[in-house]
């Protein structure tokens, strides 16, 4: 196995952290729900299949690239933790707004909540190292 360079971001391990794995399992749900969400708002903002489709593209393609260069676990640009957790503001609470303006407010409040609780765990778990083994 290589070593990781001295640039990149290495993903612990699961082993013997179970919790830890199972919000890392939540958070890319997370994230998908939140495209989801965000595919429904865009879908309703034009006039038009083409309009809407066109929108929805772009909303889409603006939060993949946000996530991708910034957000994800080997993202291309590193930054300090707080640009990471605004890009995750930005994504996941977009998905929680457009869930609210697409006319759910209860489920929006709900997502929120729960983008909230698994990202501090997250960030939680990735700064706390793994039990040693026994």
């Amino acid at each position: 196995m290589r070593e990781p360079r001295a640039d990149e971001r290495v993903i612990p391990s699961s082993a013997g952290r179970p919790w830890w794995a199972a919000n890392e399992g939540l958070a890319f749900l997370v994230e998908l729900v939140a495209l989801a969400c965000l595919f429904w708002w865009g879908f309703t903002l034009g006039d038009g299949l083409a309009v809407q489709l066109l929108l929805v593209l772009g909303v889409l393609a603006l939060a993949i690239a946000l996530w991708g260069l910034f957000a994800a676990p080997r993202a291309r640009i590193r930054l300090p933790l707080a640009g990471v957790l605004v890009v995750k503001a930005v994504v996941l609470g977009g998905g929680a707004f457009g869930l609210y303006a697409v006319g759910h407010p209860v489920a929006a409040a709900v997502m929120a909540v729960v983008v909230v609780a698994n990202t501090a765990l997250a960030e939680t778990f990735r700064h706390r190292p793994a039990p040693a083994a026994k």
